[in-house]
């Protein structure tokens, strides 16, 4: 199967780039504000739209398991066989005989409109895997992965691109976890299972921001609205519904939902920047600043930014300063195999070959796969042999 370099599952449409972190915050300034006089009843009811002609998916065919994939299950699975036997089974002819293939595209689909394109996005062979599992009797469940922070700019916004994969469990053989990325997942990453409520309003949601891109804004809030009565608590959800108000010129709508949002999860950083511009727009510079400041305030407390920084500083050749922002990321994320290959490339360009090999070492000691050890030895290998100059970072 083609790889691509991520599989979306979570889109979140944004006017400007934060990372997530997560502390408690004293409460916002009192600023103007029309928010207060937009409930969630009014979100919901989307006086601004025309839903009349727009259809939605029915629930009920995401997990639908039609004759091709029933007959797909028959041949390859036995359901004589135990639990880990029928999941070997499954997996194999899905991704190691040939029989299958499946190619990623930026698409939200359902299992049988996957197995049927043989493409689509994370969710999408996550939505087949599931339902084709389940046919075989085995017991799994949807997963969210906290994968590091991917964005995107696609047309006039940027997109946070955020990931599922499957949790099995196996009884007495414990748990696996199939993820069609797997060579980007990493065990050390948090993860949780979640209903498949919660999965559908992923679903719904990815499908209202495909309609936000593709124009078609009474569509995108048809199927929003629609994420959000199976999960309230869906703070993306929420967050692409402000995304879409913003797109029809309603601050007061946009700002109403980035609040639901921040009051499920009070400091999701993504509604705090969003804010903080749609209050500069308006001229509420208090506020603005605020939600300015926590953003600032959490996004240099992340080690993926501070890794980013450090990648930007090696490129400038500002070896030291790349390693400040280094023992900084390694403080908060010690399973983070590429902020150890970092330092160990910025340490080597300083000459210091005794620390490059120690950081170097422990990134290969780190790494999840035998195949990105053996990667590293190799560059490890190569690196030590040479002259340190105009290191690969990647």
């Amino acid at each position: 199967m083609p790889k691509p370099a991520m599989f979306y599952s979570i889109l979140v449409t944004l006017a400007a780039i934060v990372l997530i972190a997560g502390c408690a915050s004293a409460p916002p300034p009192q600023g103007r504000s029309v928010a207060t006089q937009v409930s969630v009843d009014d979100l919901l009811a989307g006086e601004p739209f025309d839903t009349d002609m727009q259809s939605v998916i029915d629930a009920s065919e995401i997990l639908a398991v039609d004759t091709g994939m029933q007959a797909f299950v028959d041949e390859f699975v036995d359901p004589r066989s135990g639990r880990s036997l029928r999941l070997q089974q499954l997996l194999r002819a899905i991704i190691s005989d040939g029989s299958f293939g499946l190619v990623y595209e930026e698409s939200t689909r359902t299992a049988a409109g996957t197995f049927e394109t043989r493409a689509g996005n994370c969710l999408s062979f996550t939505n087949m895997f599931i339902a084709m599992a389940r046919e075989t009797g085995l017991e799994v469940n949807y997963q969210e992965v906290d994968i590091p922070p991917d964005w995107d700019m696609r047309g006039d916004a940027y997109v946070l691109s955020r990931h599922v994969n499957v949790h099995v469990s196996l009884s007495g053989d414990g748990v696996h976890i199939v993820d069609f990325n797997i060579d980007d997942f990493k065990s050390t990453y948090d993860r949780r299972s979640i209903s498949d409520e919660r999965a559908f309003a992923h679903f719904y949601s990815n499908k209202g921001v495909e309609e936000i891109q593709a124009g078609n804004y009474d569509g995108a809030f048809a199927q929003l609205r629609t994420a959000l009565q199976f999960d309230p608590e869906f703070a993306a959800g929420w967050i692409n519904l402000a995304a879409l108000y913003n797109r029809v010129s309603e601050p007061g709508y946009a700002e109403a939902a980035y609040l639901e949002a921040l009051r499920i999860e009070p400091n999701e950083l993504l509604a705090m920047s969003n804010l903080a511009r749609l209050y500069e727009a308006q001229g509420n510079d208090e506020l603005a600043e605020y939600y300015s400041g926590r953003v600032r305030y959490h996004r240099d407390r992340n080690p993926y930014y501070r890794y980013q920084l450090a990648r930007q500083a090696f490129l400038e050749r500002d070896y030291e300063t790349a390693i400040d922002h280094l023992n900084y990321a390694v403080r908060k994320k010690d399973w983070e195999d590429s902020f150890y290959f970092l330092m160990g490339l910025s340490y080597l360009q300083l000459g210091d070959e005794r620390s490059a090999r120690k950081w170097l070492e422990k990134a290969e000691t780190i790494a999840d796969s035998d195949a990105l050890k053996r990667n590293y030895q190799s560059k490890i290998d190569l690196l030590l042999s040479s002259e340190p100059q105009q290191s690969p970072v990647d």
